[in-house]
């Protein structure tokens, strides 16, 4: 151990220094001898055949060495129904800006000319753009949902289980997955009801909005390996994704992690393999990096969702019966976090009689992916809008009403497991006392909402190596990617179990090659699962120095400490080695002692999901409908912060992010399927002056698995936020609720009409 233990204390980001003086390396930087820059062709259709790609124009731009076409890449069989193995679309489009041809140019200037003069011809089908319509009979058909599309993102995220599946085949044929979850008589339930509160609620796609765009380099060797340069939230994943689809053994693929200029769930693996087939065909280095209107085109954003909840409860407070009807928007691949996000609709609360469903349909739009706590704002949205109706209704106090039903520990979820340690009564209480609360603005127009929400956890294997060196530094080498400052914690852990200062830990993000297997950046997990391997590696090689010291200091184990890089005699500080001399005995020329070197490992399965509870103060003019918010409190229980400036940082970028749900951000889409708002220009991400005063409180419930207590926090704070607001915007109108997010001036000033009316 440190003199003093750093864990608890609030450490800057150890690559601070390179981001401000502009030193990290991004994808976008690369180059390589020969590289050739790729530009893609994309549909101007939604749903169309392809009945003819000319590309003989293109071909005579000065500059372009190879023209691809789906047909190129896969001759035949039927077009995979996973985004990243459906490199480009081959006989039919699926939604509007789908890759149909590739370009490989010596100038991204060449690459941009030839791609824009590749001639498709469609003939184009009927086009599912609202997802209910999509789920009926008649709906045309997307593609055969026979095909096996893998695991969604969202799901993958969460590691959650249970739910009936249930049987598709009679339903329309576009719905693609449905889960249910039942507990008790539901009408029984609504019989003993008296209030019930029935509303259906809205939510769009919404973008991730990462600075960077996805980016990404191949290199081939002369015998085929190929060496993928790209920002990942999870580099394995992309090697063995990248491995399926080339038909590739894992050896022949090496990814090196880059920087992730920001991910959210974004920055896994979707164009990898089609950049990858191109360079093993070319055998040449091969880079593509998006533009901005192609991110919002092409990429995987949050799925949209209509959920429709009616609840019931009692005057005493207790909530009789919910009843959940999901439909979560997948777009043309199945991949939505439908299991989830339907556990979560009817498992915050206490309640008897439960009929929980949801249903995944696919439409002709961007195939969806994970978006930080996926599936978790959009029911979390609709849920706590219909509790907070209620409480009004019977004259219960909205804060209070959550704290008398709100699940604990021992409580069942809808699949029936026990929620383990959660903190979600706990964040409620610490709201109870805040000014805010207390003292409610009373002005027009003004009006305070109260949400909670929370994420199950996700687990994962993964595994640590930590080295002692010659000049007593310690090298620590990780598979998993830091998306969040993350490293810097893992560095704090290891120093502190390890018994070093923090500067002599240098943390290494090894390449597939080398690195010891991490799983996927996301679901909150990395702190909670990596910091045990990494505690358990540092704690094996201390005990090896301990070991070497015990034989050349002739004292037993049990009468050794080790302090700032010293190990002594217990009492007698003379007696002592350092670990510099410690390493040299472990590797030099006829040493005795075997090389200080340790390996950590985990499994853990307990999982430590998290819950932020938020209070929000807003104004709204019943005039124009517009909404300012003002002051947003968030509580949230984050089991130890180990590093409390990084874990408030990784609090305030959800809450931020959940403003952007809940008023400003949704991808539009047309009748025809095109995008209305494929820009920054006219999709909005909140501002620096649309960001309210932050004020963060850290409840410490520990964990029981995690490294000193810790769970995730990543995911929980853009949870309840845009509920928070519906019901503030709720008390400030007297009542009006707003039932679609983005909550925009026009439909926040037709909620009030509709109260009106």
């Amino acid at each position: 151990m440190t003199a003093t233990s750093i864990i608890g204390t609030a450490i800057a980001r150890t690559d601070s220094a390179e981001k401000v003086h502009g030193q990290t390396r991004y994808a976008a930087d690369l180059t390589a001898p020969g590289l050739l820059h790729a530009r893609l062709t994309t549909a101007y259709q939604a749903h169309a055949n392809i009945t003819n790609i000319d590309t003989s124009a293109a071909l005579k731009v000065p500059g372009v060495k190879a023209i691809y076409t789906g047909k190129d890449l896969l001759p035949d069989g039927p077009e995979p129904a996973s985004r990243p193995m459906a490199m480009l679309a081959r006989d039919k489009v699926v939604f509007y800006g789908q890759p149909v041809a590739i370009v490989l140019g010596e100038t991204e200037e060449a690459a941009e000319e030839a791609a824009g003069l590749i001639q498709v011809d469609y003939e184009p089908l009927g086009v599912n753009v609202d997802p209910i319509a999509s789920t009926g009979k008649d709906a045309t058909p997307i593609r055969s949902r026979d095909i096996d599309a893998g695991e969604g993102e969202g799901e993958a995220h969460a590691t959650v289980s249970g739910g009936a599946e249930m049987d598709v085949s009679d339903l329309g044929p576009n719905v693609t997955d449905a889960v249910a979850f039942k507990r008790g008589d539901v009408e029984k339930g609504f019989s003993e009801a008296d209030v019930i509160v029935e509303r259906t609620y809205r939510s769009h796609s919404v973008h991730q909005g990462y600075i960077e765009p996805q980016a990404m380099m191949v290199v081939p060797d002369p015998v085929g390996h190929l060496t993928i340069y790209t920002p990942t939230q999870g580099q394995f994943f992309v090697r063995n994704m990248v491995a399926n689809a080339l038909g590739l053994e894992h050896n022949d693929i090496t990814v090196v992690p880059m920087e992730v200029g920001g991910g959210f769930g974004g920055k896994t693996c979707l164009l990898q393999p089609l950049v990858a087939a191109t360079a093993k065909r070319v055998k040449l280095p091969v880079k593509l990096v998006l533009s901005r209107m192609e991110e919002f085109l092409l990429t995987t954003p949050a799925p949209g969702t209509v959920i429709e909840i009616k609840s019931g409860a009692k005057k005493d407070g207790t909530i009789t019966a919910i009843r959940v009807r999901g439909v979560f928007d997948s777009g043309a691949y199945p991949a939505s976090p439908t299991n989830v996000a339907t556990l979560i609709s009817g498992g915050y609360y206490r309640c008897a009689n439960l009929d929980l469903e949801g249903v995944e349909v696919i439409t002709n739009k961007p195939g969806v992916g994970a978006y930080r706590a996926p599936g978790s704002p959009q029911a979390t949205f609709a849920i706590d809008q219909n509790i907070d109706e209620m409480a009004r209704k019977l004259e219960w106090d909205p804060l209070e009403f959550r704290i008398h039903n709100i699940s604990v520990e021992g409580d069942p979820q809808p699949n029936e497991e026990p929620w383990p340690a959660i903190g979600a009564k706990e964040v409620l209480e610490a709201l109870r006392t805040h000014p805010l609360y207390t003292n409610k603005p009373t002005g027009p127009g003004e009006g305070i909402g109260i949400a909670v929400g929370g994420w199950p956890g996700g687990v994962e294997p993964c595994a640590a190596h930590l080295r002692l060196n010659t000049d007593g530094t310690v090298n620590l080498s990780l598979g998993s990617m830091d998306i969040s400052g993350t490293n810097t914690t893992m560095a704090m852990i290891a120093a502190d179990t390890f018994g070093v200062p923090m500067d002599q830990i240098r943390l290494t993000t090894a390449n597939t090659d080398s690195a010891p297997y991490a799983g996927m950046s996301g679901g909150s997990k990395v702190t909670y699962t990596m910091g045990i391997a990494v505690q358990a590696a540092a704690e094996e090689a201390r005990q090896q120095v301990m070991a070497i010291a015990s034989a050349e200091l002739e004292a037993s184990p049990d009468d050794l400490e080790m302090i700032d890089g010293v190990v002594q005699v217990k009492g007698s500080p003379d007696a002592s080695l350092t670990l510099s001399q410690i390493a040299t005995m472990s590797m030099s020329f006829g040493g005795k002692y075997i090389p200080v070197s340790g390996n950590g490992k985990s499994a853990v399965q307990d999982k430590a999901p998290g819950f932020s509870a938020q209070l929000a103060h807003v104004h709204v003019d019943e005039d124009t409908g517009e909404v300012e918010l003002k002051h947003l409190v968030v509580a949230q229980d984050v089991g130890k912060a180990l590093n409390p400036a990084m874990v408030e940082g990784q609090i305030m970028g959800g809450a931020v992010q959940g403003v952007g749900w809940g008023l400003y951000e949704g991808l539009i889409y047309d009748d025809n399927g095109q995008p209305l708002n494929p820009n920054l220009m006219d999709y909005t991400l909140p501002k620096l002056d649309q960001t309210p005063t932050l004020e963060i409180i850290l409840v410490e419930k520990t964990s029981k698995a995690g490294p000193y207590g810790a769970k995730g926090v990543g995911e929980p704070p853009v949870v309840p936020t845009a509920a928070a607001i519906a019901n503030a915007i709720s008390d400030a109108t007297n009542g009006a609720r707003v039932s679609e997010i983005p909550m925009t001036s026009q439909i926040v000033l037709e909620a009030i009409q509709k109260r009106d009316s």
